[in-house]
């Protein structure tokens, strides 16, 4: 890849925790990110009622989505399903019309969430009164329990990991405020919510997402101008936070690459204009010009 201007497109790979090294366009107000979590490795060999790896990537995704902060799209395989879908309706098949799938228009992952379970431990402290369930021993209300994970942000387009973490989990302390359910947890959420090494699942959840939520801060936040005139449309709207008022500067991002590695170097707003929201869709918004020559194809960005 050769040095030059950043287009939507590129968010993907420029989308990862201080990835910009000077000139990093940091989340305003409540600009959402879309985001989308792998499954969890089990890397602990522990084994309950549930699988563990699936049952941490599903109530994360569903904290994720409680947050507000982001724009939560499916799992692996609930994508993958998706477009097998989309490629039956291509196929010619079913019937057509407006509730057939379309192909070309799968809503794109700025940021990647992977990671792996790499230990539990049933019991900190000894305890007993556990019940059993199905074969399976639960811990009892007085007991303890922990889990390690190791979370990664991955950037979509090269897979390499841009920021990392680990969190450990304990029963006991906060938890989640909302309801979760789904086949990860083998039919049975409820048991999950009382095993003290589910608990210590949904404190691990809690400190990953305040992990993520953290990551915003230096990830930079961008769309696109996608029609220019006197009305100004850009390709962010409702969905990713945008609201009637917000500022945003207009320009080409010129990049400095490194030609051996590809690595982004360093980042710069050619600013040309700035123009202010007038109107908001899901997925788009009618901007009004404040001043410059806003053009299609430019980026936009968070006014400073």
């Amino acid at each position: 890849m050769q040095a030059g201007i950043v287009t939507a497109g590129r968010l993907a790979l420029l989308a990862a925790g201080g990835l910009f090294a000077s000139q990093a366009f940091s989340a305003a107000g409540n600009l959402r990110y879309t985001i989308s979590v792998a499954k969890f490795e089990n890397r602990a060999g522990w084994h309950g009622q549930w699988e563990i790896g699936d049952a941490f990537g599903s109530i994360l995704t569903d904290a994720l989505q409680a947050s507000g902060k982001f724009v939560v799209l499916g799992e692996k395989d609930m994508r993958g399903e998706a477009m097998l879908e989309q490629d039956l309706a291509a196929s010619g098949r079913v019937a057509g019309g407006k509730k057939a799938p379309k192909t070309g228009q799968m809503t794109p992952a700025q940021l990647l969430v992977k990671g792996e379970v790499t230990h539990v431990q049933d019991s900190t402290t000894g305890g007993g009164g556990g019940i059993s369930f199905k074969g399976f021993s639960l811990g009892g209300a007085k007991d303890k329990a922990e889990v390690n994970i190791t979370i990664y942000i991955v950037d979509s387009t090269t897979g390499q990991v841009k920021s990392s973490t680990k969190v450990v989990g304990q029963a006991g302390r906060r938890g989640l405020n909302f309801g979760y359910s789904g086949s990860a947890f083998g039919g049975n959420a409820d048991g999950f919510k009382k095993d003290n090494v589910g608990k210590a699942c949904e404190n691990a959840v809690v400190q990953a997402v305040e992990y993520l939520e953290k990551q915003l801060e230096s990830i930079p936040w961008e769309g696109s101008v996608i029609k220019a005139g006197d009305k100004v449309i850009i390709n962010r709207g409702t969905r990713e936070g945008v609201e009637v008022g917000q500022v945003f500067d207009v320009g080409a991002v010129e990049t400095l690459v490194d030609d051996d590695t590809g690595e982004v170097l360093d980042t710069e707003l050619k600013q040309a204009g700035q123009i202010k929201v007038a109107s908001v869709k899901e997925k788009i918004s009618y901007c009004e010009v404040i001043s410059g020559k806003p053009d299609k194809g430019m980026t936009v960005h968070p006014a400073k």
